[in-house]
């Protein structure tokens, strides 16, 4: 049903600050329909499009009031359109005079737009629907063209400003980082006035460049120069496309006597820490106590004052090479059968079909895992169409999702998990802590037996989000 609230809406945005993903989402409510660029001077909608609304581009050309009444007029759906700075001028005032009409503004840092629309140029790919059919190129700065490219967007939004202060209206902005938020989605469409809610994002189109920028432009100290050496637009930060997590309290294990509480990571020691905290009070790992509701955590807290909370770090390589171990080389218990087929189809992975048999070496080991960790780097970066597991979701990404609700007291690496889990037991009152167990040898090889510098390059691109977070250096 068309929204009440509003008869049509724009989304000012530029070239290259994830506009189509985020049209993409708004045409996933069925009240609401995005036409595109409906007023490029170069082509209407999208290149090679079909007329909107039975206006063509003939029509539109000599009279573009013609089409913005044809899109205020539908009344099946609320429709809009993506209008960027140098888009048909004819029709600029009588979308910002028009109080129905709702403003939707879409940002983005400017030097990652400039270096994202210089790539695109070069590879002559302007959207990615998976990763295997990426191209990849790096972009050659311009001074000038740069100081060109941001002088036209500041004038544009200050224009936008200027003109909704002096109107008395008020737009809903957005920010390429929110582009990844189902619940900013859900609250644009609350704005818009559609009684609509998305239960997922669209994830058909993918991040193209997920790099840093340093790592996407050729003459980058020349660009750090150009911009006087000023850090202004966090050109070093990492980025991270990877999906929000939530607290997942149904993992958490709590001591059968003692004041603390274990936040698991997947394919992190969970065996060794639970070992441990059932020795800890002499039971066994079945009486501690698991699966958990926020009900259940918030009592618990209650019951045991002065507990204590922790989580684990692997290595990244290490909890990679778990990963792949338990749920992508086998397809017995614990694989992910689905997954696994799909990463050998369309991914080219090198897994044995019907999993490791005699025939299954030390090299095909090593290619196979190195397959994986390159598939990584796209599924970190939202490239695949295939889930970002917990099983292998950056470490700091899942840390983040227990702080929704219960932030871990004190986060521990796995190297120093004897030393660490003798103090927390000593903080709520124990000195009788035994002893940590050594984690089982991977199957059907171990990490050391086939660990490389290539290996760790691939482990640190992939997860350099972590490396960066936690510090991480070279496995071994």
């Amino acid at each position: 049903m068309k929204s009440t609230k509003f008869q049509s809406f724009v989304v000012f945005a530029e070239m290259r600050t994830g506009s189509n993903f985020l049209e993409a989402n708004l045409n996933a409510f069925d009240g609401i329909n995005c036409h595109g660029e409906a007023f490029n001077p170069h082509f209407m909608g999208y290149p090679k499009s079909e007329p909107i609304l039975g206006v063509d581009l003939k029509t539109r050309d000599a009279d573009p009031k013609v089409l913005l009444a044809a899109i205020k007029a539908n009344t099946a759906r609320l429709s809009g359109f993506r209008y960027f700075h140098d888009h048909d001028p004819r029709v600029f005032d009588a979308i910002m005079d028009d109080e129905s009409c709702a403003k939707i503004i879409l940002t983005r840092n400017p030097v990652e737009s400039y270096v994202s629309w210089k790539i695109a140029q070069e590879t002559g790919q302007w959207k990615l629907t998976d990763v295997k059919a990426h191209k990849v190129a790096q972009a050659q700065f311009d001074p000038r063209e740069f100081s060109a490219h941001m002088e036209a967007l500041q004038a544009f939004q200050l224009t936008l400003l200027n003109r909704l202060q002096t109107s008395g209206q008020t737009a809903f902005y957005v920010a390429y980082e929110d582009l990844q938020s189902v619940e900013v989605m859900n609250g644009l469409a609350k704005f818009l006035g559609v009684d609509e809610a998305l239960e997922a994002l669209d994830r058909s189109l993918k991040k193209q460049n997920p790099s840093p920028v340093s790592a996407k432009v050729r003459n980058y100290d020349d660009m750090l120069k150009a911009l006087a050496q000023l850090d202004r637009f966090d050109l070093t930060r990492t980025p991270n496309f990877e999906p929000r997590r939530g607290p997942v309290v149904p993992s958490y294990v709590a001591a059968a006597e003692a004041s603390l509480i274990y936040l698991p990571l997947r394919s992190g020691p969970q065996a060794q820490v639970l070992r441990w905290m059932a020795e800890l009070d002499g039971v066994t790992r079945s009486d501690l106590q698991t699966k958990m509701t926020q009900k259940d955590l918030r009592h618990w807290k209650r019951k045991h004052p002065g507990h204590r909370s922790f989580t684990v770090l692997r290595h990244p390589v290490q909890r990679a090479h778990d990963a792949f171990c338990r749920h992508i080389l086998p397809v017995d218990k614990g694989a992910f059968v689905g997954l696994r087929k799909t990463m050998v189809r369309r991914y080219k992975m090198p897994l044995p079909e019907n999993g490791p048999d005699e025939s299954y070496d030390m090299n095909a080991h090593r290619a196979a895992f190195m397959a994986f960790l390159i598939f990584l780097k796209g599924n970190l970066s939202g490239q695949t169409a295939i889930r970002v597991d917990a099983a292998w979701c950056t470490q700091s990404q899942a840390v983040a999702g227990f702080g929704e609700l219960c932030l871990p007291d004190r986060i521990i690496r796995e190297a120093d998990l004897g030393a660490e889990l003798a103090d927390l037991a000593c903080a709520v009152g124990r000195d009788d802590a035994p002893m940590v167990q050594d984690a089982p040898p991977d199957q059907p090889f171990t990490l050391a037996q086939i660990y490389d510098d290539d290996i760790e390059a691939l482990a640190a691109d992939a997860y350099q989000r972590d490396y960066m977070m936690f510090g991480f250096s070279r496995w071994a």
